[in-house]
């Protein structure tokens, strides 16, 4: 008996994101399928589930460009014509499928198959160094990086890749990278970022921005996506023009707040009473799994794998190959808002985006996390006019941003207001009943973003 021949001509790759596994994915899976079933094949790439997350962007991005060649050889074999490829990246699986994409366009696979759709949920592209000043920033940005081995390294920019001297995020970012090459030909490129109570990846680095227009919700009038109200905003004009100030409303809004404290306050006692042991376990872990992923990033290199790999270290520049545990994280955190920068440093940094990216590693400014800035106010399509201050960010940081930003990207930002945990909820990462508004962000992407 022959088997039946799929009529899918178009690979959808889906990525899933630190700690994670392919159920993670579940949601963006069966929406697909029951949107355009017959014409795609689901990838749910399984190759670095688990704790094998902890070892780097570099090898994972491998590991996934491998799996990807396996199954369009795979499916060459079976008969299957596939002409198309998408790839759809969740959380750090966007960084990993931005380097999977610079090896499959260097090994001439985007050539063999049209690229169509690249999307990123909740994805740090700019990295989780926190915007934060004084002594709980520097802690939480140092400690950070040294509890999830290489990825943590990476996430932060603390790493020094290959001989570059630079930051892994940063060469994948580097205009005359092969990862931006790969990435400017996908014809479709979308973001999909949560402007609140996502700790684990916030909305500077979600969404490409040195500025956050969110930080007071209270204060702004948000302008959403027609039929997508309360959880989509319009990724070209933010906000409208703010309503007239009405005493009764802010009186409402000054007992919503002490409502949703109180509504809070047990979560947050909790959290109070288990954030040590969970932390020490945490961190015991972290240790334990540090220790085994540099081992396995050891042997991948020296052993078997090497040898079946190698053909992946190409260089990852075109013009110059010399040159080439998530509760703990989110409640860590938050401890307090962002820092911005001072008026002076602001300009300072203006003047040093213009230049392009050093070969040489660059380094943290001084007096980068200075004091909230004055602000400085601009006016949106709408005719509305907003004060907004430039991050404490690094300047490869905005660096990244600028270069990112010039590929180009359609940046949209989402307002999960029933959950707590949008990190989850934007992709419904599990069946929760508070979730459903994650529901809303997939029917918008297969709407308006996802081409067949």
């Amino acid at each position: 008996m022959h088997k039946m021949v799929s009529t899918a001509d178009h690979l959808c790759v889906l990525v899933h994101g630190l700690w994670g596994n392919p159920s993670h994915l579940d949601q963006i899976a069966s929406s697909l399928r029951e949107r355009h079933g017959e014409k795609l094949h689901i990838l749910c790439a399984k190759e670095n589930s688990g704790n094998y997350t902890y070892d780097g962007i570099e090898l994972g991005g491998e590991r996934l460009a491998h799996e990807i060649e396996e199954t369009l050889s795979t499916l060459e074999k079976e008969g299957q014509d596939i002409r198309k490829i998408s790839v759809i990246g969740y959380s750090l699986g966007g960084l990993v499928a931005r380097y999977a994409i610079g090896l499959l366009e260097a090994q001439g696979w985007l050539d063999k198959v049209e690229p169509v759709n690249f999307t990123t949920f909740a994805s740090p592209h700019v990295g989780v160094r926190a915007p934060l000043k004084g002594w709980w920033g520097k802690f939480w940005n140092v400690m950070g990086a040294r509890t999830v081995s290489m990825s943590g390294q990476q996430l932060f920019l603390v790493d020094s890749f290959r001989d570059t001297g630079r930051p892994l995020l940063s060469i994948l970012a580097d205009p005359e990278s092969i990862f931006i090459k790969g990435l400017k030909r996908f014809k479709k490129r979308s973001t999909y970022g949560n402007i609140l109570n996502d700790r684990t990846t916030a909305f500077y680095t979600t969404s490409l921005s040195k500025e956050d227009p969110f930080q007071d919700l209270h204060d702004i009038n948000i302008n959403y996506v027609d039929g997508y109200e309360q959880v989509i905003i319009d990724p070209h004009n933010h906000l409208l023009p703010p309503t007239p100030i009405d005493v009764e409303s802010l009186s409402g809004n000054s007992c919503e707040k002490h409502k949703a404290f109180m509504k809070d306050a047990p979560f947050w006692m909790l959290v109070f009473v288990l954030i040590g042991p969970v932390s020490t376990l945490f961190l015991a872990n972290s240790v334990v799994q540090t220790f085994r992923s540099q081992r396995r990033i050891r042997l991948h290199a020296e052993g078997e794998n090497g040898l079946r790999f190698g053909r992946y270290k190409v260089p990852l520049l075109i013009r110059d190959a010399q040159s080439a545990l998530e509760e703990v994280f989110e409640h860590a955190n938050a401890h307090q808002g962002p820092a911005y920068l001072s008026s002076t440093e602001s300009e300072l940094s203006d003047i040093s985006e213009t230049k392009p990216i050093s070969p040489a590693r660059s380094h943290y400014r001084k007096g980068s996390l200075g004091s909230i800035a004055s602000k400085k106010s601009r006016r949106s399509s709408s005719g509305a006019k907003h004060h907004l201050s430039k991050l404490a960010l690094t300047s490869e940081q905005f660096s990244i941003i600028d270069s990112l930003n010039d590929v180009g990207f359609t940046k949209y930002p989402v307002y999960i207001h029933k959950d707590r945990h949008t990190h989850a909820a934007i992709i419904v990462r599990s069946p929760k009943e508070s979730f459903y508004e994650g529901k809303i962000v997939m029917k918008h992407w297969l709407d308006r973003e996802f081409a067949v």
